[in-house]
């Protein structure tokens, strides 16, 4: 009979954990959170120091019984749950239920499921940490309080179904925000030139213009540059200064969460959710020729330190894979973020000796690639620098002068293994500066040329620059970005395009209410300062129910200026239109309803008479489609599952069916086409028509075009940040441009596979 218990939060830990520690223990899976606040009810006791009200979560009963079952047989009884705030939480519910009538729970932690590190961890058992719970419980109780108190509002006001967050309405905000910038944003126009020239070795190299006189070169227009091209035909060029000095580029710490979100991001397009999933994976275990093995330290960090052990392990792997030249003299050491936890370690491999090439055959395609990420990172930011001979030439040309400025790598250091995404030109080349030049050197012009540009707007935030954004803004924990992107998203409040966020009208319009609503909850400064108050919390330096009350106080007072305003903030929500109502003659104007915008006369009650959005409901015609029932075209019409087929006689006729694409499905026999389709969570996929028979499903939109090298029937149109937008064969993988697939060239890039469907239409 097994002497101890150990509970921790996934049957994939728990099964790893029970081999290491052996038939005295017996390992079961709380499966995350058994308490939680009621989803129908506040369930703050807002009068009595805002104490929570708990209950059993629905479907964990018999989690619990055979908890407490295992319990009672046990002589000690061990919760390793997750080690940060959230984990901490569970332990101390997951004590609440095992621990009554005196018995003794005590509390281990691991930061990544290794041998060593569960039987470490077993051999130094605590106690729960009471001020990590309550850090966690003041989060959870702001953020009911928001959800419960701002949401029906928003119902009330704009229509049913929305939702507010204490966090995620402000990242709404920073993206509304960033999209009003764009708007206002006044595209300038400028000029640059540059000179082709000649030295008397005949070595040609090119510079560019960036003065006259002492005063900086602005060229706004192409009269200015051609004038000023004409004056520098003339002009005898000859070096007048050479500057030359060594550039040193220093590696990146080793990830944290929202570095690996970021990163992943940019080099895997992995989205922050997937990221996190993916990296769960590989903390929790992978099995390596019959023993589990976790490949990764603890995901959730804030911190760049590394322990020593792993520091000696990496110094000597780099020695022996790259020579000691790469190896500095001293270890790196990286200073953590302002107001980082500094819990747990970075994010690194739990052993040197399992590089990806080792390991890959036992990972998945996403595993793979996310730990090759994270070790090459790990064993960079331990490198030496790179080095870089920058040499800048100015030249004079009568009164302009010009500049020319080239690199070139002396030590790749680091570079030979890892480069960020941002940085990638850090192993290359720069402009090349030709060897021998001296001051007083003649040059010879051969070519000018002058190109016409214009000021961009600030960009849309991308997913690892909003990720980026909210960390430098001190705006939610990293944990919690990915879920609060997928919010977002799932609420229809952005879209994403091209890889980047837009508000959608519906968005806009929550922010605007928000904003208006609450100055001085939804921002950034006070969002900011509450993480700082939890942190406060964790440290023990401020109590939880003083931090919840500064909160609310202010918050009840915008709550019930809200609610008194609540008709005229709807009424400011509408747009006034110069549409009139053929059966009363007033005015329509633009309202929200259950099913988005629509137009509605200004005389009701009196006059109930609405109408689509500018008269009638903009429809595409769908192609070579007609109406089985009635044989009018049919329409593409959008709904609340998204697009669908509708009967162009509607009312008449009110025939629909799935929107095809023309695409036959691939499945040898099955005979089906492709259909857009929308997930439960609204996420649109393309999936055969005959499922449940053909359960085939993408998430990229096939396209009705062969592929020229492999004659697979449709292609994948996909893209990337550093692509863009191409075409590609699910079949053999080649990629090719969008324009014109059967010109292209193949890539050779593989087809990464995107997160499972959840659920479908």
């Amino acid at each position: 009979m097994p002497k101890s218990l150990v509970i921790v939060e996934s049957p994939a830990k728990a099964k790893t954990i029970n081999k290491f520690l052996g038939k005295d223990y017996k390992v079961l899976a709380c499966m995350g959170h058994i308490r939680d606040l009621p989803k129908k009810d506040l369930a703050i006791d807002i009068e009595n120091d805002f104490q929570p009200k708990y209950q059993t979560i629905q479907g964990k009963g018999k989690v619990i019984t055979q908890i407490r079952n295992a319990a009672k047989e046990a002589e000690n009884i061990f919760v390793a749950t997750d080690p940060d705030r959230e984990g901490e939480a569970i332990a101390w519910h997951v004590a609440h239920e095992v621990g009554k009538g005196g018995r003794e729970v005590q509390r281990v932690t691991f930061n990544e499921i290794t041998r060593n590190a569960v039987l470490s961890g077993i051999a130094s058992p605590q106690v729960i940490d009471i001020q990590k719970v309550n850090a966690q419980q003041a989060r959870r109780v702001l953020d009911r309080l928001v959800g419960y108190k701002v949401s029906p509002l928003l119902w009330k006001t704009v229509h049913g179904g929305l939702s507010a967050g204490r966090v995620q309405s402000v990242a709404l905000r920073m993206i509304c925000e960033r999209e009003e910038e764009i708007t206002r944003f006044v595209q300038r126009e400028y000029w640059t030139i540059d000179a082709d020239l000649a030295t008397g070795k005949g070595d040609v190299f090119r510079a560019t213009a960036i003065r006259k006189g002492r005063q900086k070169l602005e060229i706004p227009n192409q009269a200015e540059a051609e004038r000023i091209v004409e004056e520098l035909r003339g002009p005898a060029y000859g070096i007048s200064e050479i500057t030359r000095r060594e550039q040193k580029r220093n590696p990146a710490p080793p990830f944290i969460t929202s570095t690996l979100q970021q990163e992943a991001a940019r080099k895997l397009n992995f989205t922050a959710k997937k990221t996190m999933a993916v990296a769960q994976q590989l903390y929790e275990g992978i099995d390596l020729e019959g023993e589990t093995t976790g490949l990764i330290t603890y995901m959730r960090t804030d911190s760049t330190r590394l322990s020593p052990e792993a520091v000696a392990d990496a110094r000597d792997y780099i020695a022996t894979a790259y020579g000691p030249d790469y190896v500095p003299e001293k270890p790196n050491v990286y200073k953590a973020r302002k107001g980082a936890q500094d819990a747990h370690e970075a994010i690194r491999p739990t052993a040197v000796s399992r590089p990806p090439k080792a390991v890959r055959r036992f990972l998945t395609e996403e595993q793979a690639a996310l730990y090759q990420l994270i070790w090459d990172r790990f064993i960079a930011s331990q490198m030496k620098p790179a080095l870089l001979d920058v040499t800048t030439v100015d030249i004079t040309a009568g009164d302009y002068g010009l500049r020319a400025t080239g690199s070139t790598v002396k030590f790749r250091g680091f570079t030979v293994l890892y480069t960020e995404t941002t940085d990638d030109a850090v192993a290359e080349e720069n402009r090349r500066i030709p060897e021998g030049l001296k001051v007083g050197d003649v040059l010879k012009l051969l070519a000018l040329h002058p190109d016409q540009h214009f000021t961009k707007p600030p960009p849309r935030y991308s997913e690892a620059s909003l990720v980026k954004e909210l960390e430098a803004q001190g705006i939610g924990r990293p944990s919690t970005y990915a879920q609060i992107i997928s919010t977002l998203q799932d609420r229809d409040y952005v879209s994403r395009e091209r890889g980047r966020f837009m508000p959608t009208s519906l968005g806009t319009t929550v922010n605007t209410l928000l904003v208006r609503a609450f100055p001085d909850i939804f921002n950034t400064q006070f969002t900011a300062s509450m993480e700082e108050a939890l942190d406060k919390v964790e440290t023990g330096e401020d109590d939880w129910v003083a931090v919840v009350r500064g909160f609310y106080v202010p918050f009840a007072k915008d709550l019930s200026q809200m609610e008194s305003q609540r008709a005229e903030l709807k009424k400011s929500l509408q747009e006034e239109t110069d549409e009139v109502c053929e059966k009363c003659g007033q005015k329509f104007v633009i309202k929200w309803g259950r099913n988005g915008r629509f137009m509605a006369c200004t005389g009701f009650p009196a006059c109930k008479n609405t109408r689509p959005l500018n008269g009638e409901e903009e429809v595409e015609l769908a192609e070579g489609e007609t109406c089985e029932k009635c044989g009018a075209a049919m329409v593409v019409r959008n709904g609340s599952r998204g697009r669908f087929l509708a009967c162009s006689a509607y009312p008449g006729c009110k025939s629909t069916r799935p929107l095809s694409l023309g695409v036959p499905c691939p499945k040898e026999g099955c005979g089906g086409t492709i259909l857009e389709r929308q997930s439960k969570r609204g996420k649109v996929f393309y999936g055969c028509s005959r499922y449940p028979a053909c359960d085939f499903a993408t998430w990229d939109r096939p396209t009705a075009r062969p592929c020229p090298d492999c004659g697979a029937p449709f292609l994948l149109s996909r893209s990337s940040q550093r692509r863009g937008e191409f075409l590609q064969c699910p079949v053999c993988k080649a990629s090719f441009p969008m324009s014109d697939p059967a010109g292209g060239e193949p890539s050779g890039e593989s087809l990464r596979e995107e997160e499972p469907i959840e659920a479908r239409a």
